[in-house]
């Protein structure tokens, strides 16, 4: 019971820190190109890559 209290604790806290970041004027969160946007057949807007992943 501990160690999960320990493990939500710490996502809590790495969320609110992200929270803050946002609500503080940094710049909004973004993934990273990749993932199913850029799966085989797909295109990927925001890829550097220029060919279809195919």
């Amino acid at each position: 019971m501990e160690t999960f209290l320990l493990a939500f604790g710490l996502v809590l806290l790495s969320v609110l820190g992200l929270a803050l970041g946002v609500i503080f004027g940094r710049s909004p969160l973004k993934g990273s190109c990749g993932g199913l946007a850029c799966a085989t057949g797909l295109r990927c807007s925001g890829c550097r890559r220029e060919e279809s992943h195919e």
